[in-house]
């Protein structure tokens, strides 16, 4: 569980918690911050980063989901719903975000040292460190079932509250994960479940489209069977690096991420106002 640290060997790691809902209006922004962010990690212009961040009600949509038969009725199933649809820029399927989620970017350095198996594996490692005393049974693998599958999906007792993607920006890396903490996990997947029922219509698609069942997926909350909540993760996480690290630095953007984030909002724009024109 040790590994993680050798991902954060310099002196300092910034630490920037944009974990208030209201601090950006939609998870469109997040994806450009956090590509803003690499680039500036990656030129050495800021140290190793970890960024916290939450959105109320949006459903983050991936690629391939662009491409259901019936994709437009989806979305508007999702919106009646009361949620926000956001198009990513890194890998993956639907996910559903809300105040109980938080979602952490560890951005690193050095793209060619760092293979996309070391990023995963660093991000795995921390979160058993993270919660080490409260469970041994954070496990990876694919949970069957779950919406958004994948090979590094974190479950206990084969039960999925989190799952990783992975974002690389020229010398940057941008490891990112969604980590349910509060509510119940079953109604998320229902929801995504719907979505893929309205998309999908009774078709099966040209892309292998997870079958959801809800039973899979709960939050960190109900399979520790006591309270936690984002803010006390969120707490949990900076003591974690003001005992590892030598510096903390908060600085938030600077002026020069600032053109690189509003680069990135004008591209990620562009691609949810193609995707998600009806």
């Amino acid at each position: 569980m040790e590994d993680w640290k050798k991902f954060f060997n310099h002196r300092a790691i910034r630490y920037i918690n944009h974990s208030n809902p209201s601090y950006l209006s939609t998870a469109m922004a997040s994806f450009a911050i956090d590509d803003a962010i690499a680039i500036s990690v990656g030129n050495e212009a800021s140290p190793p980063a970890v960024r916290l961040w939450v959105h109320e009600q949006t459903v983050v949509l991936g690629i391939p989901d662009v491409r259901l038969p019936y994709f437009e009725s989806g979305v508007r199933f999702l919106h009646n719903k009361g949620y926000d649809t956001v198009v990513r820029n890194s890998g993956g399927l639907a996910v559903a975000l809300d105040a109980g989620i938080l979602n952490m970017s560890f951005i690193l350095p050095d793209v060619k040292r760092v293979s996309i198996h070391d990023g995963y594996q660093a991000m795995v490692h921390f979160i058993q460190y993270l919660f080490r005393d409260v469970t041994n049974d954070i496990q990876a693998f694919e949970i069957k079932g779950s919406y958004c599958p994948g090979e590094y999906d974190l479950s206990i007792r084969g039960k999925k509250f989190a799952g990783i993607s992975q974002r690389r920006v020229k010398n940057g890396t941008a490891v990112q994960i969604y980590l349910c903490v509060e509510g119940d996990g079953s109604v998320r997947a229902k929801l995504i479940q719907s979505f893929y029922e309205y998309g999908l219509q009774g078709e099966k698609g040209n892309f292998d489209y997870p079958l959801i069942e809800p039973g899979t997926m709960k939050s960190l909350s109900q399979l520790i069977d006591q309270e936690i909540t984002v803010d006390s993760v969120v707490r949990r996480i900076e003591q974690c690096f003001k005992e590892f690290a030598d510096e903390l630095v908060t600085t938030d953007i600077n002026d020069e991420e600032l053109v690189d984030f509003e680069k990135r909002m004008a591209q990620v724009i562009d691609r949810n106002n193609k995707a998600l024109r009806f």
